[in-house]
């Protein structure tokens, strides 16, 4: 990324936030909503899982949702699977960084529940394993990434690629959609 003025980066931000904004984006956080506000209703849980920035994401995302995001209300059942660093550890030491979080999707995930997986590129080996897994599970799955989806495409009932191979930008756009799905999975619970 080359070096820009404040002023230039901040529109490009705007910019590829607007790009992103689209019809057919609307209708997946529609379908993602619906689909997480009904797991939640049932007592199915959450999970959300990531790597680098994108483990802070997933820990953001459980942290609105355990916590709150715009008023008080119950606690919701959301696990951020790359919180606990004992787990990733032990499982990465004795199964593999691939399976750090297949592993916890196949001991907390359930038929009815959602798992929720950002990867700049859609390619993370172990978000992608955690999909399959949760597929197994008979789980639904979205996807948060970059352009084109990756691998993680083809394993998502629901995902948003965001229109850009710029790993700061997805991010920065990655924010805004959750926030908004937060948003309005408090508002719809």
């Amino acid at each position: 990324m080359q070096s820009t003025s404040l002023e230039e980066y901040l529109k490009n931000g705007a910019g590829l936030l607007q790009k992103a904004a689209t019809p057919q984006m609307a209708e997946r956080m529609e379908a993602a909503i619906i689909a997480t506000v009904g797991a939640l209703k049932n007592n199915h849980p959450l999970l959300v899982c990531g790597n680098g920035g994108s483990a802070a994401d997933s820990m953001h995302i459980a942290g609105e949702l355990v916590g709150r995001f715009a008023k008080e209300r119950k606690a919701y059942k959301c696990i951020a699977l790359s919180a606990d660093p004992i787990i990733l550890t032990a499982l990465g030491n004795d199964y593999g960084f691939d399976m750090v979080f297949a592993r916890q999707v196949e001991a907390l995930g359930e038929k009815g529940g959602v798992l929720i997986g950002l990867s700049t590129s859609g390619n993370s080996k172990n978000v992608v394993k955690a999909f399959e897994k949760a597929k197994e599970l008979g789980m639904i799955t979205i996807g948060l990434t970059g352009e084109g989806g990756g691998t993680m495409a083809g394993l998502s009932d629901i995902v948003f690629d965001v229109p850009s191979k710029s790993t700061p930008e997805i991010q920065q756009v990655h924010m805004h959609l959750y926030h908004y799905f937060c948003l309005e999975v408090e508002n719809r619970l």
